[in-house]
């Protein structure tokens, strides 16, 4: 049961960290910021004047790869994280 309960109290200490990594992420050729958490929790999002005015379906299109790649950057953070607690706990993986 010890090593049950030192896995949920890494697992914890682990979602804290990732609360506290930021990862930034620039679409559209740097015209849509995006800071995103390694738990996943997008903080800011950021249009430039130039696209706020534009086409709105070339927007969209903007903001939806934008938001995946700050997705996919945080998954990565995630994945690497806890890999780290998984494999401390739980040799060979």
């Amino acid at each position: 049961m010890g090593k049950l309960q030192e896995m949920k109290q890494k697992a914890d200490e682990i979602k804290m960290k990732l609360n506290d990594i930021v990862v930034k992420v620039e679409g559209a050729g740097g015209d849509i910021k995006i800071e995103i958490t390694g738990s996943r929790e997008i903080k800011t999002l950021t249009i430039s004047e130039g696209l706020q005015y534009g086409n709105k379906q070339e927007l969209e299109k903007q903001l939806l790869l934008a938001l995946n790649k700050a997705v996919n950057e945080a998954d990565k953070i995630n994945e690497s994280e806890m890999k780290k607690v998984a494999s401390g706990l739980l040799p060979g993986l």
